[in-house]
């Protein structure tokens, strides 16, 4: 970092051209290139490695962080391996998928929802462990997917790793289905199986605008441990002269001291996002993700982890995912 020109240009294959090592980081990126299960747009697999390439392009100045070019973050290699299994896999189920959107029983349902169960619980275990060796010696771990499944190993090895804590979740997608069309880990249950941790005692949900009735089912039963902010309301909100500053800080009350921010980028406008897997009209814009993440750190308290999900992996999709991950990386470790 001595010799580093954080002026110049960054360097190739490197997070944001940084030169920092697993060993130096403080935070470690692991990329996850999975998306077997998404119900619309792929692409978000090849996210992970659009988003490397993309962040290369950053300008290490951050207005609001002293030194920014400073930070200590990396991502580990996407691996190959995930990559192979999620294209034979995502074949399967998008077979299982379009014989459901027709109408049909397929015969073959429950093997292949079967394999596809058992493969993503794999995945899980897989996360969950390198989490647990790199929380074990004393690193900062997020998740850049792939589909807003990727996450849940993680959210397991923080689980055992604190008593309690809260999920601040950015999303249009209230994720709250149980075993959305037959498996157990889609992306649109994600928030469902993070219920099960008794370790998650606060779920914030900021964005939410497409959802259904098993879902609002789902946040009402909650007995307050779910508190969506829905996106219609914002907006009714701001249009009847409320800050965004004065929702946030309601947000912001909602939330206990260790939070753990997930973050699917079709929260925003789909101008941001518009090969994300699901996009949908509405949203927030980039500057009030940001406001939000630097209110929560202001408040005191402090992002235990994170994950980006859902980034699309065309050029344009990258690059805003890639500001995201910078915003998230450097309020996260200034959290601390």
């Amino acid at each position: 970092m001595k010799k580093f020109d954080h002026n110049g240009p960054g360097l190739q294959g490197k997070l944001f051209g940084l030169p920092v090592e697993p060993d130096t980081a403080d935070l470690i990126i692991i990329p996850i290139p999975w998306e077997v299960t998404v119900t619309y747009k792929t692409g978000t697999a090849g996210a992970p490695a659009a988003v490397l390439q993309a962040s290369n392009q950053i300008d290490l100045f951050h207005h609001f962080i002293t030194d920014a070019w400073k930070i200590p973050v990396t991502m580990l290699p996407v691996p190959d391996n995930l990559n192979l299994e999620n294209k034979n896999l995502r074949s399967l189920a998008l077979t299982h998928i379009q014989t459901l959107e027709s109408g049909n029983e397929a015969d073959t349902g429950k093997v292949i929802t079967t394999k596809i169960n058992e493969a993503c619980e794999s995945l899980n275990i897989y996360i969950k462990n390198q989490a647990q060796n790199l929380l074990r010696a004393g690193k900062m771990v997020a998740v850049l997917g792939g589909d807003h499944s990727t996450p849940l190993g993680l959210l397991r090895a923080l689980a055992e790793k604190h008593e309690r804590f809260g999920i601040l979740q950015f999303d249009a997608h209230a994720d709250l289905r149980k075993a959305y069309e037959g498996f157990t880990y889609s992306h649109g249950s994600i928030m469902f199986n993070a219920l099960k941790l008794p370790a998650i005692s606060r779920m914030v949900q900021v964005g939410i605008r497409d959802y259904c009735e098993e879902e609002l089912q789902m946040m009402q039963r909650a007995g307050g441990r779910v508190k969506t902010f829905f996106d219609p309301d914002i907006k009714s909100q701001m249009a009847e002269g409320i800050t965004w500053k004065q929702i946030c800080d309601k947000i912001i009350l909602e939330l206990p001291p260790l939070v753990y921010i997930s973050f699917d980028i079709d929260v925003f406008n789909p101008a941001l996002c518009p090969n994300t897997g699901t996009p949908v009209p509405g949203g927030l814009e980039f500057d009030q993700a940001a406001y939000l993440i630097r209110q929560v750190v202001k408040s005191g308290r402090k992002i235990i982890g994170f994950d980006l999900c859902e980034v699309g992996n065309q050029e344009w999709d990258a690059n805003v995912g890639a500001r995201v991950l910078w915003e998230l990386s450097q309020f996260a470790l200034s959290s601390q």
